[in-house]
């Protein structure tokens, strides 16, 4: 981090504050405001010096004409929600993000390290950090074990010493999740040392544990694990607060579980609020439209969840299970100034938004924006090479078929892959996934995608490689070109015709667009891709997870076509 902790003078001048030698920058007067600790409503007035609040409490500090002061009569604080699981590259960037989540209330994130993990240098990649942390938002961080797919470099990228430099981060106060568990289980030592390595930082370890098994969530936890995001039902909710694990919530793009899991845990009568979360896990922009963790928090309310459990759920449960209420989720003396100011309590998204002392919104109005971040950090997708004829040779006997937005399984393959051109009567497609430098390419068909998709192509992927996709060999090729053109991105051709172009500058996989623009363009791209025949929940996680190796049965990887039961590849990648 830039600044952890703050500097002696200004210590000493908070410390004035308190003595009234000095007056603060902004108080906050007659504030109704939720307590974490004692999980009431207190009263009493708030003050703030630069970031942090230095007093809260019934009396008044000494005010000077510099000093703002907001009359918080009839309405209600609550501290700044904290997102704890985000995947801040899903086409927005983490600036982006945060500024459009800010308006929601939601100020401090803890974020995957894994797109700059493989695409950076460490140093470069800390470079990116300390840039992200002079914002008037709070930036947190994991770090992964593995790529969660098969990567041909993964033991030169994944080493003690890579690993080791975001451990030793103070800003990184977990590791995960464990994408790739199961190698953990039979018995991979240097994932445990890691995780050994963590735990004597006293950071956290985020599992991911989709339908796992009572004895394999025991047998995580004694290998380390803390956490799990990953229950779809109240049943595996209980079995993992049964086992000590700290439970996050999910409602994506692709497992919208709140509501359900919220309402049974009701039902139930578990009073487990205290040891819950909530999170959004990373959800593509448009999923975004109706917030963040405000309509998280809104779902709890209406799920009959106390207010009072819904907010916390968002802000000190959180900092409390990453050992930072020392600075976050608690609204009292030492604390970031993170502050949400709501006109009813029944209502999560703030009229009011104090981030880090800042106010980013005022009387329902947006004042500020989060600054802008310098990318050119960011490797540019410079594509040096042309695809040929031979780039488009179909001949294995068996295609990946789509069960649902991100499930693939093998199948047979029914058409004849040597023509240039496939029916519109099928949903099977030619799909390349073709290395960034040129190197290899891995040739199959996949059924489910589209029945009538043209050319389509992607450097979105959790690889940032290019996936081809479509029926016509040249209108992939014109796909692909336009990507080249354009640096990175997310393209649809159709009769030769570019259909819509979604401009990635930032290393192939981030827009630069703010996240109101990036909703409607991505909401023009799902639409141009369901009129052609995609008809699952969301392509884009689609694109981000068909190499994903944490997900059954079958993958496109840089090593090929990989088997994720049996741990194989079944295809190798050709070498260009």
């Amino acid at each position: 981090m830039v600044k952890p902790l703050w500097k002696n003078k200004e210590i000493r001048n908070q410390l004035k504050i308190v003595t009234k030698e000095i007056a603060p920058d902004l108080v906050l007067t007659n504030t109704t405001y939720l307590h974490g600790i004692f999980k009431k409503w207190v009263t009493g007035n708030i003050w703030i010096a630069n970031d942090r609040i230095v007093y809260a409490g019934k009396d008044m500090p000494k005010i000077e004409a510099a000093t703002e002061i907001a009359d918080m009569t009839g309405k209600f604080v609550v501290p700044g929600y904290i997102e704890p699981h985000v995947h801040p590259t899903q086409l927005y960037n983490p600036q982006s993000f945060a500024d459009y989540a800010a308006q929601g209330g939601t100020t401090m994130f803890l974020s995957d390290n894994l797109t700059f993990f493989l695409s950076l240098e460490n140093k470069k990649a800390f470079s990116l950090l300390d840039e992200l942390a002079k914002l008037p938002f709070s930036f947190y961080w994991w770090t992964r074990f593995d790529s969660q797919t098969e990567l041909n470099n993964e033991d030169q990228l994944f080493t003690s010493t890579s690993v080791g430099e975001w451990l030793d981060r103070q800003d990184v106060l977990l590791g995960g999740e464990l994408t790739g568990w199961p190698k953990l289980m039979a018995g991979d030592d240097q994932m445990l040392y890691w995780i050994q390595k963590a735990k004597m930082g006293l950071k956290k370890i985020e599992g991911h544990f989709p339908g796992a098994s009572e004895k394999t969530l025991a047998r995580m936890r004694l290998l380390g694990a803390d956490g799990d995001h990953e229950a779809m039902t109240v049943d595996e909710v209980e079995m993992r607060l049964l086992h000590g694990y700290g439970v996050t919530l999910r409602h994506s793009s692709i497992r919208p579980d709140l509501p359900m899991l919220l309402k049974g845990i009701v039902e139930r009568e578990l009073n487990v609020f205290d040891k819950l979360m909530m999170t959004t896990d990373g959800s593509t922009p448009a999923f975004h439209s109706d917030g963040v963790m405000d309509w998280c928090i809104q779902m709890a309310i209406d799920a009959g969840v106390p207010a009072i459990d819904a907010y916390m759920m968002a802000s000190y449960n959180v900092a409390r299970y990453y050992n930072v209420t020392s600075l976050h989720g608690l609204i009292a003396t030492g604390r970031y100034a993170n502050l949400n100011i709501l006109d009813a309590v029944e209502n999560p998204v703030p009229s009011g938004v104090i981030s880090k002392g800042t106010w980013l919104k005022k009387d329902g109005k947006k004042v500020r924006s989060l600054p802008n971040v310098d990318w050119s950090v960011m490797p540019g997708l410079d594509i040096d090479y042309e695809l040929t004829e031979d780039d488009f040779q179909f001949s294995m006997p068996f295609g990946i078929e789509m069960i649902n937005d991100v499930i693939t399984k093998p199948y047979t393959v029914s058409v004849d892959t040597h023509d240039a051109n496939l029916s519109k009567s099928h949903d099977e497609s030619f799909l390349i996934l073709i290395d960034k430098k040129g190197e290899w390419r891995v040739n199959t068909i996949i059924k489910g995608f589209a029945s009538g998709l043209d050319g389509f192509a992607s450097s979105y992927t959790s690889t940032g490689d290019i996936i081809l996709i479509g029926k016509n060999r040249g209108d992939m090729k014109r796909a692909f070109n336009e990507i080249k053109r354009l640096k990175g991105g997310i393209v649809v051709v159709q009769n030769d015709e570019i259909l819509h172009s979604l401009p990635l500058p930032y290393g192939g996989v981030m827009s630069d667009l703010p996240m109101e623009q990036l909703i409607e363009q991505e909401q023009v791209l799902k639409t141009a891709l369901a009129e052609r025949g995609y008809k699952h929940g969301d392509a884009v996680y689609t694109l981000l997870f068909l190499q994903a190796t944490h997900l059954p049965y079958v993958r496109v990887t840089q090593k090929g076509i990989y088997d994720v039961m049996n741990k194989k590849i079944l295809f190798p990648a050709f070498m260009r």
